[in-house]
Formats: C-alpha cells, sequence, structure tokens
C-alpha cells in the first residue's frame, strides 16, 4: 500500500507544479469526456436541479448543468494545484472577508464555528489559517477515507497551510482538550450533506424540496461548546479566484432556539446556491432519504432513534416524531 501512496504522490506532486492556465485546459478536456461522453451522474444531476427549481425552463437548467460539470472539472485540478501552491499565491486567489469579527472572538477567548457548504472550491478554504489570528486553531471537520494511504495524501494536503483534519467521531474530545488548554478554535463544518438514518433530528425545505432532513450535529457542539457561529458565503469572482466573507449568526448559541442556528445556515446556503447555482455539489445524491421511508422505519423516544425491526415500541413509551414533521410518528 505505500507504494500506492509513492505512486499517486509521484503523479500528484508533478500534475500540481503545471501552471493553472495548463491545469484549466486541462479541465476543459476533461469537461469534454465528463459530460458528453460518460455522463457522470447525470441522471443524479438533472434529477436535482428539476426539483430544485421548478420555475426555470429547460434551456436554463441545461446551462446551470453544463456550468456545474465545468465547475466540477476545474475543482479536480484546482484541488490538484493546490499541493504546491505557494502561500503568496493561495492568499492572492483564495480571499477572507470579515476576518477581524472571528479575530475579536479569538482574542476574547471565544471558539468560532464555521458553517460552510459544498459550494464553490471548500478544498482552498483550508488556507484560511493564512489570515486568521495565530491565536486560535483551525480545523475541519471529515470523514476519514477507507483507504489508508489515500486519506494520508488529503490530509496532509488539507493541513499544510496549519490547519487540523478531525475525524467526526473525535470532534468532542479533540475541541474539550483544546478548550482545556485554552486555546479557542476556528472550526469548519461543510454540513449540507445528507445526514444517515439515525443522525435525522431536523426536517425543513431546502431548495424547493418540502422534508428535507438535515445535519443538526454542528450546532449541538457549537452549543455545548458555546462557540460563536459564523456562516462563510463564497464566490467565485472569476475562473480560479474566490472571495469568502464570513457572517456572523450568533456568539451566544445557547440563547438560541433549538434548530434556529441550523436554519440559518441553511438559509444563508440556499441563498449562496440561488446566486450562482452551477457551484454547487448537484451529482450528490442529497434527497435519497425521504421522510416516508423514515416513518416506515424509525420511531424516537426521547432523543434515540429506534428502527422498528430491531426493536418495538414499549407500551409506555412515548413517541415523539422529529423537529419539523408534520405527520404523528407511530405507524
Amino acid at each position: 500500500m505505500k507504494l500506492l501512496y509513492y505512486i499517486v504522490l509521484s503523479i500528484w506532486y508533478t500534475l500540481s507544479l503545471l501552471p493553472l492556465r495548463v491545469l484549466y485546459v486541462v479541465s476543459d478536456g476533461i469537461f469534454l469526456l465528463l459530460y458528453h461522453c460518460v455522463g457522470y451522474r447525470k441522471k443524479v444531476v438533472r434529477k436535482n436541479l428539476t426539483a430544485s427549481f421548478p420555475e426555470k425552463s429547460e434551456k436554463e437548467l441545461r446551462q446551470i448543468e453544463r456550468g456545474f460539470y465545468h465547475f466540477l472539472c476545474d475543482y479536480f485540478v484546482e484541488t490538484l494545484k493546490l499541493r504546491t501552491m505557494s502561500e503568496q499565491q493561495m492568499r492572492r486567489r483564495m480571499v477572507f472577508r470579515g476576518v477581524d469579527a472571528v479575530n475579536k472572538c479569538i482574542d476574547e477567548g471565544q471558539s468560532c464555528a464555521v458553517y460552510l457548504g459544498h459550494y464553490c472550491n471548500w478544498e482552498w478554504i483550508t488556507s484560511l489559517p493564512l489570515w486568521v489570528s495565530a491565536k486560535g486553531q483551525c480545523g475541519q471537520i471529515y470523514h476519514p477515507l477507507e483507504n489508508k494511504e489515500m486519506d494520508r495524501l488529503f490530509l496532509e494536503q488539507r493541513e499544510r497551510f496549519g490547519g487540523v483534519c478531525i475525524p467526526m467521531t473525535e470532534t468532542l474530545r479533540y475541541l474539550a482538550r483544546l478548550r482545556a488548554e485554552k486555546r479557542p478554535t476556528i472550526i469548519g463544518y461543510i454540513a449540507d450533506q445528507v445526514p444517515f438514518w439515525r443522525n435525522m433530528h431536523h426536517w425543513r425545505t431546502f431548495l424547493s424540496h418540502p422534508d428535507t432532513p438535515v445535519l443538526s450535529g454542528s450546532e449541538a457542539i457549537a452549543r455545548r461548546m458555546d462557540n460563536a457561529v459564523f456562516y462563510l458565503d463564497v464566490r467565485r469572482t472569476r475562473r480560479g479566484y474566490y472571495e469568502a466573507e464570513f457572517i456572523p449568526i450568533t456568539r451566544k448559541p445557547k440563547e438560541m432556539p433549538e434548530f434556529s442556528i441550523t436554519d440559518a445556515y441553511f438559509e444563508m446556503l440556499e441563498k449562496s446556491i440561488r446566486r450562482a447555482p452551477e457551484f454547487w455539489l448537484w451529482s450528490h445524491n442529497r434527497w435519497k432519504r425521504t421522510k416516508e421511508e423514515f416513518l416506515q422505519r424509525f420511531y424516537v423516544v426521547g432523543t434515540t432513534i429506534y428502527e422498528y425491526q430491531h426493536r418495538q415500541p414499549k407500551p409506555d413509551e412515548q413517541i415523539i416524531r422529529p423537529h419539523g414533521m408534520s405527520k404523528e410518528y407511530r405507524r
């Protein structure tokens, strides 16, 4: 497996030495192959776009679709380039606005939770340590890859500017340790993916889809750690250049109503997506898990989700429904 690591690393590193203008020519070639020949996940993309923008014409949807595949190919070569980009080039191409508000929190000893989505180039967001106070430790929550060597490659790349990658299962332990050391953190949460069944606690309308299950664990962590919460609004100003603005949501998460932080995030994310929809990850099968299937398979007692085939509810148990659901929960 180590041989695989060095083979992939050598190819990755060599390609990353090419200028971006050359890599974009490669991207254009990949687009022709991916979109016109392979048709990578085209059914999923079209299904998602059609349901998300019922008000748009077929021509408009196809323009967004083509724009998405163009961007997806650019995202691929930009991610390759990240491995050898200098700090100076990175700061020029990935600009952060509103950093003063984040640094103010860090200087006052309050950690920050930063919400973002699979929108624009989220890999380049790992350059944030170049912009914020050195008093704070930047990091991002991630799912480790099953292939250890590939996981190592991505960790090296994502941590090269000083941030850390925190496995999702170790999030609270890591944050608690740094809080005990009185070191504030700036942690990024990409929270727009579809949650697993047992993580479905909140449902809302998102991109014209009613009863969309959304991740609320990031809000639970922010409340528990009393973090200041920001949304990172990212824009692609032109090919190879991005701007990201920190928009405050709250500095007092414990005083916010339950799920209100999650709702605020999804409202802001939807606004970003509707502004330039081609830059969101439409190839992700975001709505593959439905409320109807959830109601058929699961029930909730307290805050615990049970599957009917593994455990039948007891007569004295009060079965509730997840927040945002309009139907009673018992079958």
